[in-house]
């Protein structure tokens, strides 16, 4: 029997997902480790072989690869201690990534500090040279003045340098030259230039996506490195995939080289879940909410796909790479309920995270948390968390709320009946910001429920949100690393052009064609497999100042008209998102994009539970409504079309689904628990 493996490090857990070669699913669970990543993985491996039955070197022996979601640039970025790293820029603009685009996160708020730069000004070192807006040559590479910016950055102890000159995304020579010159002079330090992480216009955002791929590189590059080693070391030869913020998988090498596109790694195997399940028949028009130890991932899926975007702001640092359109919050299972200055009841962004978590764990944590709630009010079984691997302390969490309910007027209950109902409050208003916002109406969605702690909150946030449909995959508390398992490798490539209009059919023709070639030829490199093209391009009408993504997938560009068709697609998407378009007026097509996708191998998945504990019949809860005793069901235990009338507790080793008054939830026979809701 052979495997496929997915890891997900979360802020709480490890999850780690192997589907072998008959379509059987396993789920192991480890705690993370935030101080080496690589730990908590080989622990989560250690369970996973037990749950199998096999030792950890006969496991690996027999897996085909392993895709693993990381969130090692994201914490980086987060906790602000990436490499310290030194700029090289041209004479005159060492201060664009401190300018940024003359904008503030909050426009009307005239005390707002700047946010400080992840390079200071002392690292951001000048180099005479000058390109054009079309390429040619305003003032040549000056060698002198580059050997005294790596003197600079040398004597300021860089580990890291990002090269980032006007214009380069025109002609990357100069770029290129610096480049080789920095890695002769400081061998082992991380280089990277702006030309090879996004060759395209808009300077502030070309130098922004630098800096950050040289904040995380070199730390992200020693996590990867070190986990194979370790992996090697147990037996695995395999080929070790990392997920990027795109949703396609790619090496170790490139994932350390574009360490930037690592950044919403792990909530991209989420999304790819969803889109996995939309194509099994959960539903066409899906919202992934993702809730897990410290966040609450949100994202759409319209008709089966789910959208892309660029320009994302990670920790406040602009990274204009691919990505899925993610929304994070800072509430979860482990989101700290307090006080504010005026004496009101919040409820995160701040975790306790896995170290020391929820008071529950009994780890040293005495703060309550939504977890410490959801075990005060019943929803949890303290002895049955993780199977029964770690039983819950119920006396500390009735302490911590006792404690903050005490500053309110409130007992336990009532203050963790509180935190609850607004963690269910937060996460509706992270669903409002990603669907409302953007004219999208989330009743007609289904939500689409996952993570360790997302069951115990998607009935009433969808009542919120007036949603009448959710559903809960059985292994949710695992469904990011499933999703991993269920994508491609991915190569993207573009190529901004240069002047006003639309390119004639050769022309684009042409452009496309070389973009192709050269992500095919990247994409060969990896892997013998078949490969699948996609186009898309940025676009917008002559005076606009912002472009517009459109998928150029069924644009024919081996038939005549194709700059007509092009231009089409545009007004469709326009007219789409703004509900105008304006078709007398001339279209500018700014960047050329192409994702070359290798097609990994796979099946479909069984997604089936294992028996677990046994769960006891009735428990005691705490309702809106107020205290009653209600059934509780084993997840593993229902069959396919069985029929759950709400309010009940549906549980397994990893996750708890809590069903509402007027809930109806049924088996689907493919894996997924359906919830029909009032």
């Amino acid at each position: 029997m052979t495997y496929r493996i997915g890891i997900d490090v979360g802020g709480t857990f490890t999850d780690v997902v192997c589907i072998a070669a008959d379509g059987t699913t396993v789920l192991a669970k480890s705690a993370s480790t935030p101080g080496d990543q690589s730990e908590g993985v080989i622990a989560g491996l250690v369970a996973l072989a037990d749950l199998l039955g096999l030792t950890l070197p006969s496991l690996l022996e027999r897996t085909e690869r392993i895709v693993h979601g990381t969130t090692v640039a994201t914490n980086a970025l987060l906790e602000r201690r990436g490499a310290k790293v030194a700029l090289l820029t041209t004479e005159g603009h060492r201060d664009v990534i401190e300018m940024r685009e003359g904008l503030k996160p909050e426009r009307y708020d005239l005390r707002l500090p700047a946010a400080p730069a992840l390079v200071p000004r002392q690292r951001r070192i000048p180099v005479r040279e000058r390109l054009r807006p079309d390429g040619r040559v305003e003032t040549p590479l000056d060698a002198a003045s580059l050997a005294t910016a790596i003197d600079h950055a040398k004597a300021e102890g860089a580990e890291a340098v990002a090269i980032a000159f006007l214009h380069a995304w025109r002609d990357p020579s100069h770029e290129r030259a610096a480049a080789d010159a920095v890695r002769a002079a400081m061998p082992g330090v991380f280089v990277t230039h702006s030309a090879e992480v996004l060759p395209q216009i808009k300077e502030f955002e070309r130098f922004s996506t630098t800096v950050v791929n040289a904040y995380v590189g070199p730390i992200v590059a020693r996590y990867l490195t070190r986990l194979r080693a370790r992996l090697s070391e147990e037996g695995f030869l395999g080929p070790v995939f990392v997920i990027l913020s795109h949703g396609g998988v790619a090496p170790v090498e490139e994932a350390a080289r574009l360490a930037a596109g690592t950044a919403l790694s792990g909530p991209a195997g989420g999304v790819a879940a969803g889109v996995a399940l939309a194509r099994q028949g959960i539903g066409r028009d899906l919202i992934t909410f993702d809730v897990g130890g410290t966040s609450t991932d949100i994202a759409l899926i319209e008709g089966g796909e789910a959208a892309l975007g660029r320009g994302r702001e990670v920790a406040g640092e602009r990274i204009a790479l691919e990505s899925l359109d993610i929304l994070t919050l800072g509430a979860g299972g482990g989101s700290i309920a307090f006080l504010s200055a005026g004496g009101l009841l919040q409820v995160g962004p701040r975790s306790a995270g896995a170290v020391p978590g929820p008071a529950c764990y009994g780890q040293g944590g005495t703060e309550a948390t939504v977890t410490d709630a959801n075990l005060v009010l019943g929803y949890l079984d303290a002895a049955n968390f993780l199977g029964g691997k770690r039983v819950l302390d119920g006396g500390a969490a009735e302490a911590a709320f006792a404690r903050l309910g005490a500053r309110l007027g409130l007992d336990a209950m009532a203050a963790a009946a509180g935190a609850h109902r607004l963690a269910n409050l937060r996460m509706a208003d992270g669903i409002r910001l990603a669907t409302v916002r953007r004219g999208v109406d989330p009743r007609g969605f289904t939500l689409l429920a996952f993570g360790g702690a997302a069951g115990l909150h998607a009935s009433a946030v969808a009542r919120e949100l007036g949603m009448s449909r959710a559903a809960v995959p059985v292994f949710a508390a695992g469904l990011s690393a499933w999703g991993m398992l269920h994508t491609d490798l991915r190569y993207e490539v573009s190529r901004s052009l240069e002047g006003a209009g639309l390119p004639d059919d050769a022309a684009l023709r042409d452009i496309f064609a070389s973009l192709e070639a050269e992500g095919r030829a990247r994409v060969a490199g990896w892997f013998g497999g078949d490969v699948a093209v996609k186009r898309a391009a940025d676009m917008r009408y002559g005076e606009q100042v912002f472009e517009v993504g459109v998928s150029l997938d069924a644009v024919d560009f081996d038939s005549d008209g194709v700059s007509a068709r092009v231009a089409e697609a545009f007004h469709a998407r326009h007219e789409q998102l703004f509900t105008y378009a304006l078709r007398g007026d001339e279209v500018a097509l700014v960047n050329a994009r192409i994702a070359v996708l290798g097609l990994l191998p796979g099946g479909e998945a069984r997604a089936t539970l294992p028996p677990g504990r046994p769960v006891a019949p009735h428990r005691r809860v705490m309702l809106e409504a107020g205290a009653a005793d209600i059934p509780v069901h084993a997840f593993a235990a229902l069959t396919p079309g069985q029929a759950i009338l709400g309010p009940a507790i549906i549980e397994s080793d990893t996750t708890t689904v809590l069903l509402l008054e007027g809930d109806v939830a049924r088996m689907d026979a493919r894996g997924w628990l359906e919830i029909a809701l009032p």
